[in-house]
């Protein structure tokens, strides 16, 4: 019998544990935990007025907290029975493309490229690929100015509200990002061109894969919630699908689909959605012969540097194509309602759900974020993986647990935080 305990998993948003039981070459027991305190955002917003929602959900996360904010906006809306113009959903995307641009360039430069290119972190790497961190760098403040544009600040916007926007960005500002998009598409290909050259381990599961639908693009905002085993039905219906449960050694929640795993994310969206893609993407998975669908979580780094290149494309051509200008706010008047909205944040899938009674005071909430759905997949991901390193040594294993698991790119911060490693064997 013997042990191996991993305090942390660095690289990832969060902190967690994981504890392995291997018995004859066969993982019999694989935990992955949050070991963070439950901060009870659920529970906050109730008895709150629905305008100040938005503002306190943002709050789960700093990095995805314009995905925090606009699916809150939307269930509310929803509820509320709210419309919106072109222009505000527009600008919705918008700023939801500068998230993800920033999003992706963080985790594939900072959390996963170390992995690949043998060096514990991005300083350590950084003398010898100055040029790689620099891109990242440009990106990541590409995708900041853009959130910062539209929502007045680089984390937690304040500019979006029920029923539209308080502030319209100048043309100049428009202006000034659409040049600067134009010349980052070099940099989205560089990246896309990186990842797609990168010799990632031969692993794969088949699971299965969910993500928002839509019929004439690449799913951001809005779509059916779709999976490659046949799941089709509307954001409202999510519950006949989806269920949320605790484990007891863990303080975050675990999602399933009719009681079984999926995989939610960039690779998720690619696999179901790849014909949907932007030219310039089509043409990088056809000159480095990628093909989708992809059973290998690994290569969810490679959806997420496909997706930089396509969004970068998208915010292009939606300022190119629109003219933007100050529009009044909706009064938003109480009312009893109920309202759901599913959108693709970063790391996939992202529910938000409230009852709100006729004094415009929530009375319930739900939030399934994309980490808490991947925590199963994850697991039986690593029950897969980890009879292949057996023969390695400890250091090793631990190593490349690790690097499947920042694959996902985890957001331990949203889920409930990693990592704490034990392994017995038998």
């Amino acid at each position: 019998m013997a042990e191996l305990n991993m305090n942390y998993i660095t690289k990832i948003e969060g902190h967690a544990s994981l504890y392995l039981d291997v018995e004859d070459n066969e993982v019999k027991k694989c935990n992955l935990k949050s070991v963070e305190g439950a901060r009870f955002f659920e529970g906050i917003v109730k008895g709150k007025h629905f305008s100040d929602v938005s503002e306190i959900v943002s709050r789960i996360c700093g990095i995805c907290s314009t995905a925090h904010t606009v699916t809150s906006i939307k269930a509310i809306e929803n509820a509320l029975k709210v419309d919106v113009s072109k222009q505000t959903k527009l600008l919705r995307e918008m700023i939801t493309i500068g998230e993800r641009i920033r999003s992706h360039a963080t985790h594939l430069y900072f959390l996963a490229l170390p992995d690949y290119l043998g060096y514990e972190s991005a300083i350590a790497m950084a003398p010898k690929y100055r040029s790689e961190v620099n891109t990242a760098l440009e990106l990541m403040k590409l995708g900041n100015n853009i959130v910062s544009a539209i929502g007045g600040r680089e984390m937690h916007p304040v500019t979006l509200a029920i029923g539209g926007f308080t502030n319209i960005p100048e043309k100049k500002q428009f202006d000034d990002l659409l040049r600067r998009l134009k010349d980052a598409r070099d940099s989205a290909n560089r990246t896309a061109e990186l990842f797609l050259r990168l010799n990632y381990p031969n692993f794969e599961r088949q699971s299965e894969y969910i993500s928002l639908k839509q019929l004439d693009s690449f799913p951001l905002l809005e779509g059916t919630i779709i999976s490659d085993k046949g799941l089709n039905t509307e954001q409202k219906d999510y519950r006949k699908y989806f269920d949320e449960y605790i484990e007891p050694y863990s303080t975050a929640k675990f999602a399933v689909r009719e009681g079984k795993e999926y995989f939610t994310g960039a690779l998720a969206r690619m696999n179901n959605n790849y014909k949907l893609l932007g030219r310039n993407s089509e043409l990088l998975l056809k000159n480095f012969r990628r093909t989708f669908p992809s059973y290998n979580p690994f290569h969810n780094n490679i959806a997420q540097a496909i997706e930089l290149v396509h969004w970068i494309d998208q915010g292009i051509e939606i300022i190119e194509k629109n003219e933007f200008k100050k529009q009044p706010l909706q009064e938003i008047k109480n009312r009893k309602g109920h309202g759901i909205a599913v959108t693709e944040a970063p790391r996939g899938l992202l529910f938000h759900e409230y009852d709100i009674d006729s004094n415009g005071k929530v009375k319930k909430c739900n939030i399934i974020t994309p980490t808490c759905q991947n925590l199963r997949n994850m697991e039986q991901d690593i029950k897969a993986f980890v009879p292949n390193l057996l023969g390695k040594k400890e250091e090793q294993i631990k190593l490349d647990i690790e690097k499947l698991i920042r694959s996902y790119d985890p957001c331990f911060s949203c889920a409930t935080h990693f990592l704490k490693f034990k392994m017995k064997r038998r």
